[in-house]
């Protein structure tokens, strides 16, 4: 491997993208095979730029959004890969979880995707998922995963939705499901309405074995999973016939969500301090909610 990753780091953003691209089709699929008289909703794709504060490249990516659509109210798919000099409040965060040599070399490199989606159908769920790879001179790992946020649970959903995670862990050690799994219900807590965000999924940070890729293969298979993990449970509940109690359920359950992205996700928080376009990083938010 060369000093610099570059090999690497090629070989993971353009993982990303094709993800993106197999996601960005299937969605669109579930949009024309919808029966409905309103037209099938498109994703509008922008691409995102980010510069150093001395005005120099500092990279950017695709941000996909499809709103209003006859399935999905919105749903964003993105994917960026951004670097540069992190500045002196992240080199000291970074520091703070072990990334050694910060101080030094403050140089860094990412590329993820980002996904969340939610539904027109109160029934439906919403989903968000993610994975990425950063580097530094100094270290290099893997985070990322996938949860299921229902309005109205169906524990028939959650089982599938976590079985299909664990059929795509368990190739790679049988202790990497619960590991996972029990990783994402810390992460995915919001300790000011003590409650989980959702029903909870995979999730997985600092993901460093020192095996590359062996690492980047569980990062491929935790995107691999997402389709059949979800797809499946959009086609069973898009035309279950829904009341305006139900739809109010949603928007509220949708406010736990805006609050979690903007107080406790460390994407949202690393997106903003690092100068990414803010409409990309926020586009995790929901058209609509509701606080009671």
């Amino acid at each position: 491997m060369s000093d610099e990753f570059e090999a690497e780091k090629n070989k993971a953003s353009g993982w990303f993208r094709t993800l993106r691209d197999e996601i960005v089709a299937a969605f669109e699929g579930l949009e024309d095979s919808q029966e409905s008289d309103a037209p099938a909703g498109r994703f509008e794709v922008t691409e995102t730029t980010r510069h150093s504060d001395d005005g120099t490249d500092a990279g950017g990516g695709l941000m996909s959004v499809m709103r209003g659509g006859r399935v999905f109210e919105k749903v964003g798919v993105n994917i960026s890969t951004v670097y540069g000099e992190l500045g002196a409040a992240a080199q000291k965060a970074m520091a703070a979880r072990g990334v050694p040599g910060m101080a030094d070399d403050p140089r860094f490199w990412a590329s993820g995707i980002s996904l969340v989606a939610h539904m027109q159908n109160p029934h439906a769920p919403a989903v968000h998922m993610n994975t990425r790879m950063f580097w530094t001179p100094h270290a290099w790992w893997f985070g990322g995963g996938s949860d299921l946020n229902p309005c109205i649970e169906y524990e028939e959903d959650t089982a599938h939705f976590h079985a299909t995670q664990k059929a795509h862990l368990d190739p790679h050690g049988a202790d990497h499901y619960p590991k996972l799994k029990a990783w994402a219900d810390e992460y995915f807590y919001i300790p000011h309405r003590n409650r989980a965000r959702g029903v909870g999924g995979i999730f997985m940070d600092d993901y460093c074995t020192g095996d590359w890729e062996a690492d980047l293969a569980l990062t491929q298979d935790i995107g691999r999973a997402f389709l059949p993990a979800y797809v499946p449970l959009i086609e069973k509940r898009r035309n279950t016939e829904w009341t305006d109690a139900d739809k109010d359920t949603q928007l509220i359950h949708r406010g736990l969500y805006a609050e979690y992205n903007l107080v406790y996700d460390r994407g949202t928080k690393f997106g903003l301090t690092t100068g990414h376009d803010a409409n990309a990083v926020l586009m995790s938010l929901p058209p609509l909610a509701k606080w009671v």
